[in-house]
């Protein structure tokens, strides 16, 4: 094994120094629609109608940091800091990291239980339309078969295809494939920054604490170790062979890309567009904060969301759990309930949201992530009329939870509740969907139909509720659309009265 990783190391060493890597990726392409300028890179729609129409999507933190399954998914940088809890349980548990490294716990990440098809039927069961894994986070390895680095899921590890397998297995099954990128934190070089030089990267500590460490340039390969200029070029090659390999639909920037020199993110940019030209597919690019010029990708909120309607469209991402995003013992599982009404506010915000998940190293999902994404489908089955395929009304909704800020890890106020609505518009049709249960024979008043409110002069000619034949009684009043729940409870999770209007 050994033997084996250092003549593949030396291969991609020699590559990454003469920067032939490129060229061995960038096969040119016979549609040349975009080129490597911002101006051009703007012509295009950003948020295609098949992203707005989908709105839900899973994705998945999965990889070597999966083995060691304590705290999060920032274990191999926190591993390395003698001042960290991580690095405690580290030295107690496997060893001082001069002695057992992260790259150790390579040999250990099997997948030994991974089966792509199980996993893609699991997401279609949950109800999304589009899915995918992280492909490379900020540890450096690759999930895919990359001939840039020795350290991918090929090679080492699960000595497999990862991407790959979950490619066709997601593609056949109907959903659209999303791969995400977390490796412009990767790279381990000296930056300066208000006129301060310092190290950056997801490794710092390993140059601070353990640099005889770096001299073994395999593992320097894995700790993003090398000139800058280099390990941008390399951070553009893989995305390039990942297009080349995979053409994902969507793909998606973890933040820290204002450290990526604007050549490389627009080389990437046309050579991914221009790829999807040929093949006649609508991409996208996801972004953080200001990464990427406005209309060029859509903006990500980071376990958070807008507090009011936009007019432009934006990307949750948000995690099943509550703490890492990775696998780790013991980590706690949100209750469905609270994700379909997040989602329901999300939606009717303009947004979409695409859900993390947390598999183990063995590639099993445990079973109460899988219960919560079936609990999912079970409520996107009876009322996903008023998810997919719709677009905002006047307004989002009404009630007393608000958001208390907007954007990135945005909180709220409060939870939510049957007195909080959510309105999505499809043609003629208008959906509230009510976030809990009010009661058996209950009246609810939306008040964004009653006198002076926004929804004032559109005429309401019947209302049904989603998933139940009994007939719904309903009137309108200066104080607005008053609606009666059935006689029966049907979910304590949301439910939906559907709005015929002229």
């Amino acid at each position: 094994m050994k033997n084996t990783i250092s003549i593949v190391c030396v291969a991609i060493s020699i590559a990454l120094l003469t920067g032939c890597a490129k060229q061995t990726c960038q096969n040119a392409k016979s549609t040349q629609t975009f080129t490597a300028d911002w101006e051009s890179l703007k012509k295009r729609n950003p948020a295609p109608e098949w992203f707005r129409d989908s709105k839900f999507g899973i994705y998945f933190h999965w990889g070597v940091y999966s083995v060691p399954a304590f705290d999060n998914e920032w274990y191999p940088r926190n591993m390395y800091d003698i001042n960290s809890m991580v690095y405690r349980h580290h030295v107690k548990t496997w060893g001082e990291p001069n002695k057992f490294g992260y790259p150790d716990f390579v040999p250990m990440f099997k997948a030994e239980k991974f089966n792509a098809n199980e996993w893609a039927d699991l997401f279609k069961k949950a109800g999304a339309e589009f899915a995918g894994p992280v492909a490379e986070h900020h540890g450096g390895f690759s999930m895919w078969a990359s001939k840039l680095t020795p350290w991918n899921a090929k090679d080492m590890g699960p000595h497999r295809d990862c991407v790959g397998e979950l490619e066709k297995a997601i593609r056949k099954r109907g959903m659209r494939f999303v791969t995400t990128f977390h490796h412009e934190r990767n790279g381990l070089y000296e930056i300066t920054k208000d006129g301060k030089t310092y190290w950056t990267g997801h490794y710092e500590f390993v140059k601070k604490y353990w640099p005889e460490l770096l001299n073994d340039p395999c593992r320097a390969i894995m700790y993003g170790y090398m000139p800058a200029d280099k390990y941008y070029q390399m951070w553009e090659d893989k995305l390039i062979e990942v297009i080349d390999h995979y053409h994902p639909d969507l793909m998606y920037f973890d933040g820290w890309l204002d450290e990526i020199p604007d050549k490389y993110k627009m080389e990437y940019l046309a050579y991914y567009f221009n790829d999807a030209a040929a093949l006649g597919k609508d991409v996208i690019v996801t972004y953080k904060e200001e990464d990427l010029p406005k209309g060029v990708g859509i903006e990500d909120y980071e376990k958070g969301r807008a507090d009011k309607l936009t007019d432009y469209v934006w990307l949750t991402d948000d995690t099943i759990s509550r703490g890492s995003w990775g696998y780790t013992k013991n980590l706690i599982i949100k209750k469905t309930s609270e994700i379909v009404r997040t989602m329901a506010d999300i939606v009717s915000k303009n947004g979409q949201l695409m859900l993390n998940i947390s598999p183990k190293a063995d590639g099993t999902i445990p079973d109460n992530q899988k219960k919560v994404l079936l609990e999912i489908g079970d409520w996107l089955r009876q009322n996903g009329e008023a998810i997919y395929e719709t677009r905002p009304f006047v307004e989002y909704g009404e009630g007393p939870t608000k958001m208390e800020s907007s954007g990135m890890f945005a909180r709220m106020k409060g939870g939510y509740s049957a007195k909080d609505i959510r309105y999505t518009r499809k043609g003629n049709v208008v959906y509230a969907i009510v976030l809990g249960w009010p009661g058996e024979n209950t009246d609810i008043t939306m008040t964004m139909f009653a006198k002076g409110a926004k929804a004032e002069n559109i005429k309401v000619k019947n209302v049904t509720m989603l998933g139940v034949r009994e007939k719904i009684k309903w009137q309108r009043t200066d104080s607005g659309l008053v609606v009666t729940t059935p006689a029966k409870k049907t979910s304590d999770i949301a439910i939906v009265f559907k709005l015929i209007t002229e």
